[in-house]
């Protein structure tokens, strides 16, 4: 089952300039028989001015300078030299004459390395941006013969072994597990809405009902449009995600029924599911494995979600405490909940106005 890998595979084989997204590496890999390695990586002009201190990237017009590209050519293949390699049983396999191509908005690294005199496992390392980055990926396409699979490395995984079989299904599982918990913690805009939609929760069960209702319905929109059974543009999405935010954050100061919150979370659920998604995508699912990658991307999401909660709602208890004019029995401050609602509400104001403006 191949055809969820088509998208990367127009993406990596044609690299258009939409291709090239702010903190990702891709990259196709390929082996033929007679040990022969060809390597292609395209990524964003930014980054790349980032890595060598260059000004390639023009940002008003969202391109790179052919001529400024020229210019530190030297330079982006030096450093390419440095954090690029191909390897045959430990030993570093002959590179060819490498090409540093202009591509709209970002560069294209091409090389190729033959390893035919080397004995020993074929192994790609590779630490472009992700030396600089930490937070950074690279997905690389690996063409072995007719067959095809995905690997993403990372700060803390640099390599892959062409020549032998393909990570084991735990190791992809983690990769992906770590993914989605990284996600959700970097995802202020999923914090955000997190934190406003249990402000007025005191006790266990409600918090429950809407981390459940958000799961379920994140859940589905994510399987939906990591599958590409369902997709909605991000242009669409992002938006809607700023909008929800906004909702729950002035719903706040209007109702404290936090018993019937949870359907809120679910309808909003379905739309923030959508933008899960929208990082899988850039990441990518392993042909093979694509089932257990989506699982354990999602579990990722759901450990990074209730950590937020847990911290949370212990943290609104303790403010209730110091708050409280009878500490016998403390109640929801609501000068508390209205402070941070507005905090959050212009927060979400801010980022629907630059997202509408950006799509």
């Amino acid at each position: 089952m191949r055809w969820p890998l088509l998208p990367w595979l127009l993406a990596l084989l044609c690299l258009p300039a939409e291709a090239h997204q702010i903190n990702l590496v891709t990259a196709r890999v390929a082996l033929t028989g007679d040990r022969m390695v060809t390597v292609e990586l395209g990524l964003k002009g930014s980054d790349v001015d980032r890595l060598i201190g260059a000004k390639t990237y023009d940002v008003r017009q969202d391109a790179v300078d052919p001529a400024a590209v020229e210019a530190v050519r030297a330079v982006i293949l030096a450093y390419f030299d440095r954090h690029l390699a191909v390897t045959g049983g430990g030993t570093a396999c002959p590179p060819d004459d490498a090409a540093i191509l202009p591509d709209g908005d970002g560069l294209i690294y091409r090389n190729k390395f033959a390893c035919a005199n080397l004995a020993g496992d074929i192994v790609y390392r590779s630490t472009v941006l992700t030396e600089k980055d930490k937070t950074a990926r690279q997905v690389v396409l690996i063409a072995l013969g007719k067959s095809e699979t995905q690997a993403l490395l990372d700060a803390g995984n640099t390599t892959v072994t062409l020549s032998t079989l393909p990570p084991s299904l735990l190791s992809t599982m983690r990769r992906y597990l770590l993914a989605g918990i990284e996600h959700i913690l970097l995802g202020y805009d999923h914090i955000a809405f997190l934190i406003a939609v249990v402000l007025w929760a005191r006790r266990l069960l409600p918090v429950i009902k809407i981390v459940t209702a958000f799961t379920i319905a994140h859940s589905l929109t994510l399987s939906l449009a990591a599958l590409d059974v369902l997709i909605i543009p991000s242009r669409i999405v992002e938006p809607a995600i700023a909008v929800s935010i906004v909702f729950v954050a002035v719903e706040n100061f209007f109702s404290r029924d936090v018993d019937k919150r949870w359907r809120v979370a679910f309808l909003f659920g379905l739309i923030h599911g959508f933008g899960f998604a929208g990082a899988l995508r850039e990441i990518g699912l392993p042909p093979d494995a694509i089932v257990p990658a989506l699982a354990a991307f999602n579990i990722g999401v759901e450990i990074g979600q209730i950590a937020i909660v847990a911290l949370m709602v212990p943290a609104l208890g303790v403010l209730d405490r110091l708050t409280a004019v009878d500490r016998a029995e403390p109640a929801r401050a609501a000068r508390l909940v209205y402070t941070m609602s507005a905090v959050i509400g212009l927060l979400g104001g801010y980022w629907l106005l630059i997202r509408v403006f950006e799509a």
